[in-house]
């Protein structure tokens, strides 16, 4: 028996673990303390009556004979992916059927799509970049590049022609920057994607947030990324599903690879994927009614009220930060010249409040934090007002 040795070159630790690590060692030794969470992106909005209420009705339906069901559809039942395509629908994408597969969430499928691909690969991240797409690569024994997201850049690296890459990760809105790429940038890299016959794995799970008009809410609203594109979304916090699980990915039966992408992600999901519970997908098909829409809708705009209580907070502050607009990350430059996890551990023992050290989103992260809006609006009011404090005295 061998085991795979690229585990080994796995970080031993995962940035998440970690915090929640340090979280427990002080909270141990401090029980008094009221620490605010602001570090890994919960949600703490309950789930919109409209999808509780499909929830509720759908698990009566598994308690009758005449209304049970069994297993689960190959890629999702009809009635979400339906909702699903006339969700883009309503933004003139016209999707295929079978080009929607309905998934457990945006992680789940970003590291399993990789199954479709050669361990010969040379795969191209952008560094901050979300651990998932460092690390499944790695596990595999795939060649790694970064591009570079810096301030002089504002956070979103464009295409080096002189770069080659088979296989593109890129997420606008972005996690941990909160930057998101327009329509124009975007078409720069789908551009680079054809012409080095290369793939996008596009995370998607914020677009929700989403204001300004020049930034796409889907790829395949930019030309040519139906040739080059997979797009992975989830409603963990479009609509809080956080501890629900449900997501869905988009693959084009036109992407242009030595393969037939559609049909092998679909012989791979039938073959290592139990599929999502019919509980779970009559909640999410909820989502996207009229009347779902509306109440998630007014979550969202809870939280991005909750960014702008952060950005102000940062400007009270005099601290430069990123994101916040369109995303609901708020990205931050360390005061004082302190690198990331110094911050971490003073902003958590002289305030209480915790929050993400960029340093585990890549080297460009060192000195940089990241802030989440999904606390409550008291906690995230709360939390600038101790952090002014903290720098103040």
């Amino acid at each position: 028996m061998k085991i795979n040795c690229n585990y080994e070159n796995v970080k031993k630790s995962y940035l998440f673990i970690e915090i929640a690590h340090r979280l427990r060692e002080y909270a141990s030794a401090h029980p008094e303390a009221d620490i605010i969470k602001m570090g890994i992106g919960d949600v703490t909005l309950p789930l919109a009556p409209a999808v509780v209420e499909a929830m509720e009705k759908a698990a009566a339906e598994m308690g009758r004979k005449e209304t049970f069901r069994g297993y689960v559809d190959d890629n999702g039942y009809d009635f979400l992916i339906n909702a699903i395509k006339g969700y883009y629908a309503a933004r003139g994408v016209d999707l295929d059927y079978w080009e929607i597969f309905v998934s457990d969430g945006a992680k789940s499928d970003l590291g399993n799509i990789l199954d479709l691909f050669d361990a010969d690969n040379t795969v191209l991240v952008t560094d901050p970049v979300y651990p998932v797409y460092v690390d499944t690569n790695v596990m595999a024994g795939r060649r790694i590049i970064y591009a570079d997201a810096t301030e002089e850049n504002g956070f979103l690296p464009m295409p080096d022609r002189s770069v080659k890459a088979d296989i593109i990760y890129l997420c606008t809105p972005n996690n941990p920057t909160g930057a998101a790429y327009t329509r124009a940038q975007l078409k720069e890299w789908i551009d680079y994607a054809r012409e080095n016959g290369a793939v996008i794995l596009l995370d998607s799970a914020y677009e929700a947030f989403v204001t300004d008009s020049d930034v796409p809410r889907t790829a395949y609203e930019v030309e040519g990324a139906r040739e080059c594109v997979i797009e992975f979304c989830s409603l963990s916090k479009t609509a809080g599903f956080t501890g629900t699980r449900c997501g869905y990915t988009i693959v084009p039966k036109t992407l242009k690879a030595e393969g037939d992408l559609n049909a092998m992600w679909l012989r791979r999901q039938t073959t290592k994927f139990n599929g999502v519970a019919y509980v779970i997908q009559r909640a999410a098909e909820a989502v996207f009614t009229p009347e779902g829409q509306r109440q998630v809708k007014e979550n969202i705009a809870y939280y991005q009220e909750n960014a702008r209580i952060l950005m102000n907070g940062l400007d009270r502050c005099g601290i430069k930060y990123y994101g916040g607009k369109n995303s609901p990350y708020i990205w931050l430059k360390c005061p004082n010249g302190a690198g990331s996890w110094e911050f971490f551990d003073r902003l958590l023992t002289e305030a209480n409040v915790v929050g993400t050290p960029g340093e585990g989103f890549g080297k460009n992260g060192a000195g940089y934090f990241r802030l989440t809006s999904f606390s409550t609006r008291e906690r995230t009011t709360e939390a600038m007002v101790r952090l002014y404090k903290m720098l103040n005295g």
